[in-house]
């Protein structure tokens, strides 16, 4: 299984954001892909959680209501976009993926596959 995220760049505040996880090599869509950033000199945190089966999600609640998810008819690419970006978005975004749903634990859970990562930077 592969991850690969695309879509980063540098975007004005209050600006929005698509980023892309496209996977490979699942044989099923029953699998979930996680979101996460990590900024420089902190933590990793999760973004949200989404079953790629029926885009069923759980988000990190500092986010909530700037995130808006979609998927591509293949069921392989997950679609994150991002409004109203503050200089503090600025991050490294990762997705992850694990086989099934999404589970409460999304946020500190191992995955067993991870992406390369795409920047964002947020700045006039």
């Amino acid at each position: 299984v592969q991850l690969v995220e695309s879509g980063g760049g540098l975007v004005q505040p209050g600006g929005s954001l698509r980023l892309s996880c496209t996977t490979s090599g699942f044989t099923s869509d029953n699998y979930a892909i996680s979101w996460f950033r990590q900024a420089p000199g902190k933590e990793r945190e999760g973004l949200a959680c989404v079953a790629m089966r029926d885009l069923s999600t759980l988000f990190a609640i500092s986010v909530k209501d700037r995130l808006t998810f979609s998927r591509d008819n293949t069921k392989t690419t997950l679609y994150m976009e991002m409004k109203s970006l503050k200089p503090e978005d600025t991050a490294v975004y990762y997705c992850a993926a694990t086989g099934g749903r999404c589970l409460w634990t999304w946020a500190r859970m191992g995955y067993d596959y991870w992406g390369q990562g795409t920047q964002v930077a947020v700045s006039s």
